[in-house]
């Protein structure tokens, strides 16, 4: 169980920051178009579709490498 919880700590940390900087990006070419920074619904669905999808990969991801230990720390490396 404690490696599920520290995969979706990560992984949540991660699907913010990326979440936030899209929604950023957004409002900022949202500005350099019209002029205002407009906050509209179609950028927050936007941003949290983006903040789900980084969420469910870096899960996967850091839960197999908090399973298998994380590269150049684990019991069979050499070199």
């Amino acid at each position: 169980m404690r490696p599920n919880l520290k995969a979706c700590g990560q992984a949540m940390m991660t699907a913010v920051v990326n979440a936030v900087l899209a929604l950023a990006l957004m409002l900022l070419v949202e500005f350099a178009i019209s002029g205002t920074f407009q906050l509209a619904g179609p950028y927050i669905w936007a941003g949290l579709l983006i903040g789900l999808v980084i969420f469910f990969g870096q899960f996967w991801r850091q839960r197999h490498l908090c399973r298998n230990g994380q590269p150049g720390h684990g019991p069979t490396d050499t070199y």
